[in-house]
């Protein structure tokens, strides 16, 4: 089998190679913001042109010289792109001319010895800057608008040239797994762990990841699809523009996941802010695991399992039924068992039972307790219950009266169903409806 070629996106901040990323994918996967930075980590897509498969990953901006903090993890996973590159694709700003980075860059791809196309962007208006551009040294220039998508496809054909024709192929199924939580508790370099190298920026500053970044992980047969969310925070404290869309972007990869984690940390303790992540993912009806990270603090800090354990439970009672697993993204320890949760709470979500099994339950419980009307005190009947759903498992009571159950009854339908048919980690939904007369 042919392997996919990879084709990197490389350049200064804010010469649109996010947005080219975008157009090329033909949809709205990596942040674009109008200030430098928004990209750090390396981000990627499979895609094709004109039926040949092929990676295409944007970088973060790289400025040489800097004093930020964030931009030299950002050139570093730019290098990494770069190394495992087959083409690289230098992209220039040119409204704002040749500049002093975009030589240095130039000058580093040059040692790296790989093949480089210059894409001459934000050239709406003609082709006037493409010599300056050819100073460069490079054998191919193309001018291109990202934002219109002028010129892109000349730069498609000219990236694919003489790269292993790769055929597009269906992907295998994959589990999709959300990992989801407060800034810096660790939710990249738990990412990091489970890819075995380093695919996101980690960085002790909260924050730092911005983008949603998709990654692929296989583990024998089983296939999982990881989304490395931005950090969740409060709306107050989301000054920038690019973190409301990052957090927008979080709550995007719940609703397309299968399974999210929750992502808590050992050594910061709990925060209210987990509970809204935790409400989040119970919005969206997903099924979910919740890990509690940095558990190589535990013995330092006097942290004792059945205690943090019972702390969590009494801080997320609206997820008792969610699987805990303590984890160390730093030493690699509880990850096997992280995703043998999410397998489960997959498969759970998936679960279907019989009418049969389903109404020799309720016929029990209502044996065992009543059923209790919401409003008034009119005595309620259970007629048949039937499940008409999975992902979440869904399961529609038809009760003798036209009432609703009270939040407790139907409290009580949903421990006893996950009592005696498990649903670990599955949000379940409970539906009403009365005889017709």
């Amino acid at each position: 089998m042919i392997p996919i070629p990879k084709v990197a996106l490389v350049g200064r901040p804010n010469v649109g190679k996010s947005t080219l990323f975008n157009r090329i994918c033909g949809r709205r996967k990596a942040i674009t913001d109008s200030r430098p930075g928004s990209t750090r980590d390396r981000n990627y897509a499979q895609t094709s042109w004109q039926g040949a498969a092929f990676e295409l990953i944007d970088t973060g901006g790289l400025l040489l010289g800097t004093a930020d903090p964030l931009l030299g993890p950002a050139a570093d996973q730019a290098a990494l792109a770069i190394a495992e590159s087959d083409r690289v694709i230098l992209v220039v700003d040119g409204r704002a001319g040749l500049l002093p980075d975009d030589k240095a860059i130039a000058a580093q791809l040059r040692k790296a010895g790989k093949p480089v196309l210059v894409a001459v962007n934000k050239l709406e208006a003609g082709e006037e800057a493409l010599n300056e551009f050819s100073r460069l040294g490079f054998d191919h220039v193309v001018p291109i608008s990202a934002e219109h998508g002028l010129g892109v496809g000349d730069l498609l054909d000219q990236a694919l040239d003489g790269l292993p024709r790769a055929e597009v192929v269906e992907e295998l199924p994959a589990m999709r797994i959300a990992l989801v939580g407060r800034p810096n508790v660790g939710k990249s370099s738990m990412l990091n762990r489970l890819l075995g190298r380093n695919r996101a920026v980690v960085s002790a500053i909260p924050g730092t990841t911005r983008d949603s970044v998709d990654s692929v992980v296989e583990r024998g047969e089983d296939r999982f699809v990881f989304v490395d969310t931005a950090g969740i925070r409060r709306v107050r404290l989301l000054k920038e523009n690019v973190d409301h869309v990052s957090v927008v972007q979080a709550k995007h990869a719940i609703d397309r996941s299968d399974v999210a984690i929750l992502v808590l940390d050992a050594e910061d303790g709990l925060r209210d802010m987990d509970a809204t992540i935790a409400g989040h993912i119970q919005e969206a009806r997903r099924g979910v695991v919740i890990a509690v990270n940095k558990w190589d603090v535990a013995h330092d800090k006097e942290l004792k399992q059945k205690v943090f354990e019972q702390a969590v439970r009494d801080h997320l009672k609206f997820l008792a039924f969610a699987p805990i697993v303590f984890v160390s993204a730093q030493t690699g320890k509880g990850i096997g068992p992280l995703l043998a949760a999410a397998k489960r709470v997959a498969a759970a979500c998936k679960t279907r039972i019989t009418t049969g099994q389903l109404n020799r339950l309720l016929a029990k419980a209502s044996k065992g307790y009543a059923p209790k009307a919401a409003k008034g005190g009119h005595s309620v009947a259970i007629l048949f219950g039937t499940q008409v759903g999975a992902a979440p498992p869904t399961f529609v009571i038809s009760l003798s009266h036209p009432v609703d159950l009270h939040f407790s009854y139907k409290r009580y339908l949903e421990n006893q169903i996950r009592e005696e048919f498990g649903f670990e980690g599955a949000p379940l939904a409970l539906k009403v409806t009365t005889r017709k007369h």
